[in-house]
């Protein structure tokens, strides 16, 4: 079955959007954490295919550990002062069923990186209060080195206390708004 959205402009929906990330802590466990503000427009053509433009605010990094939150928050990782956003912009998709490959450029601390989600579409349809609907998962796994991320400690017993791949999962809402 192909993904078929209704055309135009449709709005992220922020209350039902969740944007999470797993990274590898101390090299035995992982620390998940989601970025609770986010921004966002897919605008839908009439032949189906679609841009994706995505702003999500740094400083909304949330893993419920202040401490932490305030050190990825900071100079050694997202640099929120001074890289308030992270975005993702894709343009000219084409998804050819309900489980495709979503490219574009993520840009996280000012570098820009082509990074490729597998996304699944869940479906569109018309809520209890007319507001018509469409929800998406989607996941990638990025390195946070190739962003500029590149603090990190030597572990005593050896390796590092985080890892490099870091795992981006989105489950995210989209409203549709008309032409």
């Amino acid at each position: 079955m192909a993904v078929s959205l209704t055309p135009g402009t449709w709005t992220l929906d922020g209350s039902h959007t969740e944007i999470g990330m797993t990274v590898r802590h101390a090299g035995i466990s992982k620390v998940r954490a989601q970025f609770d503000e986010a921004t966002g427009t897919l605008k839908v053509a009439e032949d189906g295919t679609a841009d994706v433009n995505t702003v999500v605010r740094a400083e909304s990094f949330n893993s419920n550990s202040p401490d932490r939150d305030a050190h990825v928050r900071g100079e050694d990782f997202l640099d929120a002062e001074n890289y308030p956003e992270l975005t993702f912009v894709a343009n000219g998709i084409e998804p050819t069923g309900e489980v495709f490959d979503l490219t574009g450029e993520l840009t996280i601390r000012g570098v820009s990186k082509s990074v490729t989600f597998e996304a699944e579409f869940g479906g569109e349809a018309v809520d209890p209060f007319g507001a018509t609907r469409a929800g998406f998962s989607a996941s990638s796994v990025i390195s946070r080195k190739e962003f500029g991320l590149n603090w990190n400690a030597a572990l005593e017993a050896g390796g590092v206390l985080v890892g490099d791949k870091v795992t981006l999962d989105l489950e995210v809402a989209f409203v549709h708004q008309g032409e």
